[in-house]
């Protein structure tokens, strides 16, 4: 018999698609879709091209629930089986027939064209995990594959944030540290910053700490990747942050495959409830695929011309790469640089067409402080223009508020003046 997955709505209709929404991605599963109209199979495909189903093995057939059981017939079943069916009364019966040739533990997905409770409960009875009314878009697909791997009692899986700049120079790292700080001290959520610069990266010294064991361990490791040895790569900084650190030596030859640091940010994502990625200033296999696989993005540029066209081009690519998923988000920094000519704000938004998250002003002096103790600028600085913009971009990528810290009494200062008189 199918095996039951799923029963979390009385309803046939699946949610309406939203840009915003943190689906989990799927682990390496096989998928076979069997669709009675192009439509449903355009969009299993374009599903399947989807950032989250990156890892499972989609494959595509036409002739609905009657193919699907001439091809399971003398074929092992994989793990989802997507079924398209624009029948009514044959869809109870149809199942019944597949049930005889599907192995223990396959998971089916029908979609269909009748909005009925009483068929919906039907088909739960007898093992579909999800039900999609027809015509089902893209995102549905892929929401309900995902969900089908991410249990309603297990810990929500970690989001990613990638941080990246336009060009070298342009501060990237230096946010993407200060951002990682207040998401875990502002929005008191558990966060972990990762060092992807191996050769060259500044976060050790950001956070004044000396790890002896960093990311790299990870990454030259992948056999003995596991939760317990990711815990022992981090680094401590606040209660609500930790880092994966950067040996920043050049002993080593830093050159990767595109899937090199997959295995080290699934562990961390099924830890963490915040990924903050500080990616380097380069183009590989790795890093576009990094940025690519990220809940969320935000790319670091300054006023000039040649930050407008990387930025421009990152955007171009990456909503190409991510249609399912909401825009990347976008900050200016070092605005306002002493006699040096800059792109004026509106121009800048006008060509990205997306207006950016803040715009950090030139402030050479409170950086260069902070850098050099190896301090936040919240730390040397909690009242300064960039803390509080710091803040507005954590809260737009998290999609969070400021946590509400415990309001203090004026009584016990009061009383213990009553008292000494």
């Amino acid at each position: 018999m199918i095996s039951y997955a799923r029963n979390d709505a009385d309803s046939t209709t699946s949610p309406s698609p939203r840009a915003e929404d943190h689906i989990a991605p799927a682990p390496r599963v096989s998928v076979q879709a069997f669709c009675e109209t192009m439509e449903t199979a355009t969009a299993v495909q374009a599903a399947g091209e989807d950032r989250r189903l990156a890892k499972a093995h989609l494959k595509i057939q036409m002739g609905g629930m009657t193919a699907a059981v001439e091809a399971y017939r003398s074929a092992p079943t994989p793990n989802v089986i997507i079924l398209e069916t624009e029948e009514h009364g044959d869809i109870l019966a149809a199942l019944d027939h597949l049930a005889t040739v599907c192995d223990a533990g396959t998971r089916v997905i029908v979609i269909g064209r009748v909005n009925d409770v009483t068929l919906y409960r039907e088909l739960v009875k007898r093992g579909v995990s999800d039900y999609l009314m027809a015509p089902a878009a893209p995102i549905d697909i892929v929401r309900s594959v995902c969900g089908l791997f991410s249990a309603p009692e297990a810990k929500a899986v970690g989001r990613i944030i990638a941080i990246a700049g336009a060009k070298g120079g342009v501060g990237a790292s230096t946010i993407a540290h200060n951002v990682a700080w207040a998401i875990a001290r502002d929005l008191a959520l558990d966060s972990v910053v990762a060092d992807l610069d191996l050769a060259f990266g500044t976060a050790g010294l950001d956070f004044n700490q000396d790890p002896p064991q960093g990311i790299a361990d990870a990454v030259f490791s992948p056999d003995r990747i596991d939760t317990a040895f990711v815990d022992r790569l981090l680094s401590k900084c606040t209660d609500h942050l930790s880092l994966l650190a950067a040996p920043a030596t050049l002993d080593r030859v830093y050159d990767f495959g595109t899937e090199a640091f997959d295995s080290t940010l699934d562990t961390l994502r099924a830890t963490m409830p915040c990924i903050v990625l500080d990616i380097p200033h380069q183009w590989s296999g790795w890093t576009r695929r990094a940025l690519i696989a990220a809940d969320d993005i935000l790319i670091v540029a300054t006023p000039d011309l040649a930050n407008l066209r990387n930025t421009k081009n990152l955007f171009d690519l990456l909503k190409v790469a991510r249609p399912n998923d909401r825009p990347p988000l976008y900050c200016l920094n070092q605005v306002g640089v002493p006699k040096r000519p800059e792109i004026n704000g509106g121009e800048f938004a006008k060509a990205i067409e997306s207006q950016p998250v803040v715009s950090i002003p030139f402030d050479p002096h409170m950086f260069g402080s902070a850098a050099n103790n190896g301090q936040m600028i919240a730390e040397i600085a909690p009242n300064h223009r960039a803390t509080e913009m710091f803040l507005q971009i954590a809260q737009r990528l998290t999609g969070r508020g400021e946590a509400k810290k415990p309001r203090k009494s004026f009584l016990p200062p009061f009383i213990e003046k009553l008292r000494a008189r």
